[in-house]
């Protein structure tokens, strides 16, 4: 996985693996499938690679050839719901996608990227506890883009820092902490994204 950075006027692409063969991808979209379902059902923790392979009909050395290991599952299955996300980033509507001024956009990524953690939250933790997360396509897209964003909204600003702090209060582990521990809603962290991104940049 490959992340393409353009002008401030472009977003970043989360580039596609080199095409399977066709058997291959079947078997691939048959173990994606199977965890999905599995991880919904129990926490990741719970869930073997013996578990996966069976409810996938696959044996276990096609599931370790093209993952690797548990954590390479969890990442791919991440991947695969991560690049909907990018989609609707580089192709959708504004405000989400392209036309928007860029504080609108950070709003409207935040607030997207919160329902993505509502729904995957517990997946996303578990793989920022066993991956450098911070090295991953995904993660590496969206503090591209938001910090092309913040360079658009903000030129004068120290885009670097105010892009990685934005994105620390989107991580997986503080979200669930807010919303578990503090009580918040979706809906509260969702205004609180707002008014984060409208106090740092929209009066710069």
């Amino acid at each position: 996985m490959s992340v393409t950075l353009h002008t401030v006027d472009e977003l970043p692409v989360l580039q596609d693996e080199p095409p399977l063969r066709a058997d291959a991808a079947r078997n691939r979209d048959k173990v994606l499938a199977a965890a999905e379902k599995l991880f919904a059902e129990r926490s990741a923790d719970c869930v073997t690679m013996d578990a996966v392979a069976a409810e996938a009909g696959v044996g276990k050395g096609t599931l370790f050839r093209g993952f690797g290991d548990r954590a390479g599952l969890v990442l791919a299955l991440l991947t695969e719901h991560e690049r909907r996300l990018q989609e609707e980033m580089i192709r959708g509507p504004a405000p989400l996608g392209p036309g928007a001024p860029p504080v609108e956009r950070l709003i409207a990524f935040g607030e997207r990227l919160l329902r993505h953690l509502a729904r995957h939250g517990d997946l996303i933790a578990a793989a920022d506890g066993r991956l450098d997360r911070y090295r991953t396509g995904p993660f590496s897209v969206y503090r591209a883009h938001v910090g092309l964003l913040v360079r658009e909204a903000a030129p004068d600003a120290d885009w670097e820092y105010l892009t990685d702090a934005l994105l620390a209060s989107l991580g997986a582990s503080h979200v669930n902490y807010m919303r578990r521990a503090r009580g918040m809603s979706e809906e509260r962290l969702a205004a609180g994204w707002a008014d984060l991104v409208r106090r740092l940049l929209s009066c710069r």
